[in-house]
């Protein structure tokens, strides 16, 4: 198996939690449980801030503020880097190259600058390269597929 930084996008983190779909949450874990067992999960602030602004808008109950603060404490371990004029920069020609929106290009660019092979998401289309940064929608491939499917 890869330990090749790979990046995680929101949804991933929001599906690991959301109990609404067991299957996609299963996978979703999985893929999370292999990223902190090999040391491998990436993450930008732009993701945790999604992460937590998405979460209390998407559930309910008295106690979502404390978990999803929780949750975004623990992903700091990933050292996410903050947003500087290197990503931007190389978000806009992302966004320019490849016809991306901005948000999706930003990921990218982060995903890029920590050295990210794969980028755990489904905003963008499965397999799809981005100069060195594979798109890989984790509902459709399972991390002990990943190498197997280069």
């Amino acid at each position: 198996m890869s330990t090749t930084p790979i990046f995680v996008d929101t949804e991933v983190l929001l599906a690991s939690v959301d109990e609404r779909d067991p299957a996609r949450q299963a996978r979703a874990r999985e893929w999370l449980t292999f990223c902190w067992q090999t040391r491998s999960g990436r993450i930008s602030s732009q993701v945790l801030n999604e992460l937590y602004n998405q979460a209390i808008q998407r559930f309910s109950g008295p106690h979502v503020l404390q978990q999803v603060r929780a949750q975004v404490r623990r992903l700091r371990v990933w050292l996410p880097p903050h947003l500087d004029a290197y990503t931007v920069d190389g978000a806009w020609d992302l966004q320019d190259r490849y016809g991306l929106g901005y948000w999706d290009a930003l990921i990218v660019s982060s995903a890029h600058q920590q050295g990210c092979r794969y980028l755990l998401t489904e905003a963008l289309p499965h397999d799809q390269v981005l100069d060195a940064v594979r798109a890989i929608n984790p509902f459709v491939l399972a991390p002990k597929e990943l190498d197997t499917a280069e």
